[in-house]
């Protein structure tokens, strides 16, 4: 009998039927806009969730790194510190903006950004207008030392927690610790709600930055009984259907998330007796969502594509740890700060193993013999 497809990560709607509920009620009461009572309440459940000062729902997670560069004050010819080993939604809004991305390395102990690293840009590129760290697969940053530096330079950190909701860093939740956080809610995320995202607003003026993202993200339309328009808008704002989803979802975050740190804790175990291979690092302080357990493949007996070849030909989905943004082509020119080239090295060994919260034990063991046979054969 063919076994099932086993999925990197997948949409995971709750057994109770939550997200129906709420989008019955949007279908009820015809609110099926990009506005009503789903999106008014999401954005304040989510806020309260993280302990954000407020937020912004929209159409995607990318959009809102777009309005969170806006509010920095970002605009052409400025210059925007970015993580280089993350997916090219975090960085393309700088060039929507028409700013200039200078890519900074990583640390082997976060794999996030360094703080070494951002230290010698501030030198070399003295007057950046923000700086976005990246919670990679769920695994905070160096938020503490990356805090301090932006602090004592004046410069906005935007975090961009779009693969590390649920994650607590030092006793708070990723994305509410920056000045701005992200959130995506893409379908391959901890929690979905098919599409969207959150921005989450942080600092003193937070309603009044909230309210400012959520009059962009709705073309910038003014109070005015015609038509009135003083500035560029954009049609970001998330509908009330997928905001019921979304709110459905968030009552099962924390069982997500246990889940998620349960299949890295399998895999940990499992790989135990394997000297070349090894895990994304977890961190005394932090508790990690652990959204995708990616590992490093190291010695050469096995390569990643070895690793993935072998789970591809069992119908098990995996995929490479994101190419960095500094070896892009589209990026080719910019900037780049290095660190001894560890998010390259993190790039050419790395491998995510399928993380869905739909497996059960049995399935994970069907993924471990796969892993455990190439290093017996080599």
């Amino acid at each position: 009998m063919k076994q099932r497809h086993l999925f990197l990560a997948s949409p995971h709607m709750s057994e109770e039927g939550y997200e129906q509920e709420f989008v019955k009620q949007a279908f009820d009461s015809n609110w099926i806009a990009p506005l009503g009572e789903n999106v008014t309440k999401f954005e304040q459940e989510m806020a309260s969730k993280l302990g954000a000062k407020d937020a912004a729902a929209l159409s995607s997670g990318t959009a809102a790194i777009h309005l969170a560069l806006k509010l920095a004050g970002v605009g052409p010819g400025d210059v925007v510190f970015c993580q280089s080993l993350t997916f090219s939604a975090t960085a393309n809004p700088i060039v929507y903006q028409q700013a200039t991305p200078v890519f900074i390395d990583s640390d082997e102990d976060t794999w996030n950004m360094s703080p070494a690293a951002l230290k010698r840009a501030f030198e070399l590129y003295p007057n950046p207008k923000a700086v976005i760290a990246v919670h990679l697969y769920g695994m905070a940053a160096n938020l503490v030392e990356i805090g301090k530096i932006c602090a004592a330079h004046g410069v906005p950190l935007i975090e961009d927690a779009a693969e590390s909701l649920g994650t607590i860093y030092h006793g708070r939740y990723t994305g509410s610790i920056g000045d701005y956080g992200i959130i995506s809610f893409n379908g391959n995320k901890i929690i979905t709600s098919s599409g969207g995202g959150m921005l989450l607003c942080n600092t003193p003026d937070a309603t009044q930055k909230a309210e400012k993202a959520r009059f962009w993200a709705t073309q910038s339309r003014e109070r005015a009984r015609h038509y009135q328009h003083n500035e560029i808008g954009y049609n970001y704002r998330m509908s009330n259907v997928v905001a019921g989803i979304g709110r459905g979802q968030l009552r099962v975050l924390d069982q997500r998330v246990e889940q998620k740190r349960h299949i890295y804790e399998f895999y940990r175990q499992a790989f135990a007796g394997i000297d070349d291979l090894t895990l994304m690092p977890m961190r005394e302080g932090e508790h990690c969502n652990c959204w995708l357990s990616a590992v490093q493949v190291h010695g050469g007996k096995v390569t990643p594509a070895m690793l993935m070849d072998a789970l591809e030909l069992e119908d098990i989905e995996s995929r490479p740890v994101w190419k960095p943004m500094h070896l892009q082509p589209v990026f080719a020119g910019c900037p780049y700060v290095d660190n001894g080239g560890v998010a390259q090295k993190l790039f050419e060994n790395g491998v995510c193993l399928p993380s869905d919260t739909k497996m059960d034990d049995e399935d994970l063991e069907r993924v471990a013999r796969v892993v455990k046979h190439l290093w017996e054969e080599s």
